[in-house]
């Protein structure tokens, strides 16, 4: 049984019904709350922004208890006669009573987001690799580390975290690398962005949605040559001054009086040393990263990272499916089909999800971007009719 047959409720029934379990500090309180449901809603999301649930219940009769806030919710959604799926623990940090009609509102975040991750802390790091600086936070926070087999050996010359949270500066970190950091089920996650792998390395299954699928969609495409490039500045100790690299687009040449030479396994990328600069791209319109990194092999690397989240940007993607479906997550691979050829053809990964849960039934409201670095292009002979 595939991953599609296995969530497919009408397998076993053509009127499906959602299914949900709460419970909360371990009480299964589902047989209680099912009769006064109004509304549940989840949403999914990626790095450190945390997961949220509301539950909505109907009060009307005044017989409800209000949960304690703290209290840790755990939930699994899905459909009547398939298997429920974990969405994970979260800890109740608003409560709200409402009415008339009364109605108990019930939100929390995740649980993993712990609060010791955004207490401010100063450290500094030389001469370690990535995986030796994920596994001292991870470790300081009961946490067990997982990082994407690339990214572990990535050597980190020197960097500070000063007057900063873990939360902060993993997420700075991560910037560096075009990666996600994140904490999912008591896991400290570093993996590649858009590479839809596990942490172990494994591709991640590819999930396939129809036009059918949904209810409705956007698309649309920013102007790729919005930004022409990315500057990183990093300090010369030995020349006492501070100086740039710069990524940008590979086909745009550059006036800088400097050969070219290739980036480390980016042969689509060129990089042109100058006397005080570092350059992959072209002047006419940059973004420029504030921070200054330490060497001219960390700016390198931010620089290119930063354009390469620019470009998965260039197309964004959501749908609304009519059918919820438990089982998708962020950075998962996807491809449509049934939209323009354009869309179709690009190769997508989810960035959001959001599950909802109402009296009208279930959906799933899913946000995609490009997962490589350009949107696929169509040449004429593509059929352009709906």
């Amino acid at each position: 049984m595939n991953l599609l047959e296995q969530f497919n409720p009408l397998a076993s029934s053509d009127q499906p019904t959602p299914d949900y379990q709460i419970l909360v500090n371990g009480k299964d309180i589902s047989p209680k709350v099912k009769a006064r449901l109004m509304s549940l809603r989840l949403t999914d999301n990626r790095g450190f922004e945390a997961d949220t649930i509301e539950v909505q219940l109907d009060d009307s009769d005044g017989q409800l208890d209000m949960p304690p806030k703290g209290a840790t919710m755990q939930v699994h959604i899905g459909w009547k006669g398939s298997a429920l799926v974990d969405k994970g623990s979260y800890t109740i940090d608003e409560v709200e009573h409402s009415g008339p009609p009364d109605a108990l509102t019930i939100r929390g975040k995740s649980a993993d987001m712990r609060g010791t991750l955004q207490q401010i802390r100063e450290q500094s790091y030389h001469q370690q690799s990535v995986s030796s600086i994920i596994d001292i936070i991870a470790a300081r926070h009961q946490l067990k580390a997982k990082i994407s087999d690339n990214l572990q050996m990535e050597y980190i010359d020197h960097i500070d975290q000063a007057n900063e949270s873990d939360a902060n500066f993993l997420s700075r970190l991560a910037e560096q690398f075009d990666a996600i950091a994140t904490v999912k089920n008591g896991n400290l996650l570093f993996l590649q962005a858009s590479l839809a792998h596990n942490a172990s390395g494994l591709a991640l299954d590819r999930v396939d949605i129809t036009r059918q699928s949904g209810d409705s969609h956007h698309f649309g495409v920013a102007d790729r040559d919005a930004y022409s490039g990315v500057v990183a500045y990093w300090q010369n100790d030995k020349k006492a001054k501070r100086q740039t690299v710069k990524a940008k687009k590979p086909w745009q040449k550059s006036k800088a009086k400097a050969a070219p030479e290739a980036a480390p396994n980016d042969s689509d990328v060129k990089i042109v040393i100058g006397e005080k600069e570092i350059m992959v791209g072209s002047n006419d319109n940059v973004k420029t990263l504030r921070h200054i990194y330490a060497s001219k092999q960390t700016a390198q690397r931010a620089a290119r990272a930063m354009w390469d989240k620019l470009q998965r940007g260039v197309a964004t993607f959501t749908i609304t499916l009519a059918m919820g479906r438990a089982e998708l997550f962020p950075e998962l691979p996807v491809s449509v089909s049934g939209f323009k050829a354009q869309i179709d053809k690009s190769a997508w990964i989810l960035t959001r999800v959001e599950h909802s849960i109402t009296d009208a039934g279930y959906t799933t409201g899913i946000e995609l971007e490009v997962k490589n670095s350009e949107v696929a292009e169509v040449t004429g002979d593509e059929d352009e009719t709906d």
